[in-house]
């Protein structure tokens, strides 16, 4: 396995972990609650491991298994691992902008953060045929998400579903997932820059 990879296949091992600790635990304790986001800032990270149904946390699996094995295709370095990892709370977090959302818990959020981070990873450092592929998954997803309608109602019923979906995290996701990974290209850039000056000639 290369070193490359390791860090996000730790995240996303992490995440599938905790999410199935997470059922064990009464849900009151773990979701993401606005009114408690400064009392209890930790739900930012623990609202991922809530799932409120077998078939809320059988989606969110599938959809980290998918996850995961995109960052592996993509060779996800660890700076594009410890991205994802930071837009981890910061997506919970987002949701303060969605008030009306009183309580949330679930993988999906986080997911399309990563999504988002090896997209903008592939734009950034990709060959031309990755940055195609970047543009791809990045307006796919973006068409996904406003498709949502995120700004309307804090959930949303779907047919077959024994659960409300939340648009909103989706979209928190993206952003942050997106924003993190473009900060730590950008950091990475200047480091390589700085290293190719330091260097004796």
């Amino acid at each position: 396995m290369r070193a490359a990879t390791l860090a996000w296949t730790g995240i996303a091992t992490t995440l599938g972990l905790v999410a199935l600790l997470g059922l064990r635990v009464p849900h009151e304790w773990l979701d993401w609650q606005p009114s408690l986001a400064l009392a209890e800032p930790w739900r930012a990270w623990s609202a991922a491991w809530v799932h409120y149904s077998a078939l809320h946390l059988a989606a969110n699996a599938a959809g980290l298994v998918l996850v995961a094995a995109l960052g592996w295709a993509a060779r996800a370095p660890a700076r594009v691992a410890l991205a994802w990892f930071a837009a981890w709370p910061l997506t919970h977090f987002g949701l303060l902008l969605q008030p009306a959302l009183l309580h949330y818990g679930g993988l999906s959020g986080v997911l399309h953060a990563g999504v988002a981070a090896v997209a903008v990873h592939l734009l950034w450092t990709g060959s031309h045929a990755q940055r195609w592929l970047g543009v791809a998954i990045l307006g796919g997803l973006l068409l996904k998400v406003l498709g949502e309608a995120p700004w309307g109602a804090p959930l949303r019923h779907g047919s077959g579903w024994d659960i409300a979906v939340a648009p909103f995290a989706h979209a928190s996701g993206l952003v942050a997932g997106g924003l993190c990974s473009a900060l730590a290209e950008a950091l990475h850039g200047l480091r390589v820059a700085r290293s190719a000056v330091e260097r004796p000639g």
